[in-house]
């Protein structure tokens, strides 16, 4: 797939890298090709950067993950995005997100042309996606949205990531459901002291 990224701190970083090692495309969506945050990830050479708006056009599967602060900003600076399938791996944490929405999802869905607006890659630590093996087992991605393609373009890349599974939980209905979940695992991870090394698994008999 050819997937533009935006944001490129810890988890756009470890997605990028994972996604580049499988063959995909990237196109980093930066505002300072000179200067941003995780130029390392050029030395793979199916990463280059761009501004934003040129990697969304070269692009099919769009990822923003940035602070939930910037949804706004950041869906008004894709440009066209007609057609584009968006993954939201934002998060609203306590109260920190796009004023007027209850999750970044529905702020992407109201800033860009396209409805194949999915949320995913939300629910665990950008540790988790340097590394989701526990054990013998790999630990599983969740995803949700109304888009069909956006789900199946989601679950194909968690797959690609090294996820074991990921598995659909609903429509846009349940964008906000993926964020509680978000924060069940930083309410375990930092403030139950759990800490990070921690996933979920859906076990079934």
């Amino acid at each position: 797939m050819k997937i533009a990224i935006i944001g490129t701190g810890n988890v756009g970083g470890a997605l990028a890298t994972k996604w580049a090692k499988a063959g995909h495309h990237i196109y980093l969506g930066v505002q300072d090709l000179n200067d941003f945050k995780g130029k390392e990830l050029l030395k793979n050479p199916n990463t280059t950067a761009y501004p934003v708006a040129d990697a969304v056009i070269k692009s099919e599967v769009i990822l923003i993950a940035t602070p939930a602060t910037a949804a706004v900003a950041v869906a008004q600076s894709l440009g066209d995005t007609t057609g584009k399938i968006i993954i939201d791996a934002m998060n609203i944490v306590m109260g920190r997100g796009p004023l007027g929405f209850k999750t970044t999802s529905e702020a992407i869905l109201a800033h860009t042309q396209t409805k194949d607006v999915v949320k995913c890659f939300n629910t665990t630590g950008f540790n988790n996606m340097v590394n989701p093996n526990y054990g013998n087992m790999a630990i599983d991605m969740f995803v949700a949205g109304d888009s069909e393609k956006g789900k199946d373009a989601a679950i194909q890349l968690a797959i690609d990531a090294g996820f074991g599974e990921c598995y659909p939980i609903g429509g846009n209905d349940k964008f906000e459901l993926m964020e509680q979940f978000a924060w069940f695992w930083i309410n375990l991870a930092m403030f139950q002291g759990q800490g990070r090394e921690i996933g979920f698994k859906l076990l079934k008999r």
